[in-house]
């Protein structure tokens, strides 16, 4: 078996297209499809199912994709093995996001990553689905490492690193009769209108557990996927919102409120429990594990 063919199977079924896949490998398209035949020849099987609009995966496709990136993986971690001893890390990390990373200055530490090591490609990768879909693309392999905020219970799978944490407040328009009130009981809240992020974000899932805990029912009548809109509608009266001080620092347009019990914002640094990184990836990783120091736990 080629790596070559398992690196265009990879492509293919990760854009969904051979037209995207051939851009993203800078080859013809033509070539891409006969090295995919010659996969599925290989092994016997049917990998992919072709349509005129797009390409989906078979069961036995599905099976591969993962053992593919993890072959692709290793191959890459040896690569990087080598070049390290031979003058330097190279390689590419693919680093997933959340879409408001303020509570950790991420931007300082792949600055000073990057500037120890030029030859390392980071590639940022935002996740609309929040932190679930985050979780997922590291134990699938899509990503070497992601920052994500579950508030509990990871997935297994993954190898979970603490960061930082901060308490969550209740925002509410300026004015509001409760900001007369120095703690809001979450119990007071019951059947109150509130604006949040869509399902999968941290935040979200975070707000969800401590109400369902507490015996409250929220009403969430407006979802959006973008923290300044959540200010927005909350500051015109579309309903609370349970923020984090980071996540609103810089704007005065809304009061944070401490409720009790409250919900906590926890960033972790995730990664693949049975996946070694490659050389590149451990070194990004130690560097962040050596910024941001906390007690390390599996899952």
């Amino acid at each position: 078996m080629e790596l070559r063919n398992l690196e265009h199977f990879v492509a293919v079924a990760e854009e969904r297209s051979f037209t995207r896949a051939a851009a993203r490998l800078h080859l013809v398209q033509s070539t891409l499809s006969v090295s995919v035949r010659s996969l599925e020849r290989e092994l016997g099987s049917k990998l992919l199912d072709r349509t005129t609009h797009h390409v989906d995966l078979t069961d036995a496709g599905r099976a591969l994709l993962t053992e593919a990136r993890t072959a692709l993986a290793a191959v890459e971690s040896a690569r990087d093995a080598v070049a390290a001893v031979h003058g330097g890390l190279r390689g590419t990390v693919r680093v997933g996001i959340m879409h408001s990373l303020t509570l950790i200055d991420l931007a300082a530490v792949l600055t000073r990553y990057h500037q120890e090591r030029p030859d390392v490609r980071i590639v940022p990768s935002p996740a609309q689905g929040g932190s679930m879909e985050l979780a997922r693309q590291v134990i699938d392999g899509e990503l070497d490492l992601a920052f994500a905020a579950l508030p509990s219970d990871y997935p297994a799978g993954l190898t979970v690193q603490p960061l930082a944490s901060e308490p969550m407040r209740l925002a509410c328009p300026v004015g509001h009769p409760l900001t007369e009130r120095r703690i809001v009981p979450l119990t007071e809240l019951d059947n109150e209108s509130f604006v949040d992020f869509p399902p999968g974000w941290g935040t979200r899932l975070s707000a969800d557990r401590m109400c369902q805990k507490s015996g409250v029912h929220r009403r969430v009548t407006v979802e959006v996927a973008d923290v300044p809109t959540v200010v927005e509608l909350v500051r015109a009266g579309f309903g609370f919102a349970f923020l984090s001080e980071s996540l609103t620092t810089g704007t005065r347009a809304v009061a944070l409120l401490p409720v009790r019990p409250e919900p906590v914002f926890e960033i972790s640094l995730i990664t693949a429990a049975d996946r070694r990184p490659s050389a590149a990836a451990q070194a990004l990783i130690d560097l962040i594990l050596t910024t941001f120091a906390a007690p390390r736990r599996g899952v």
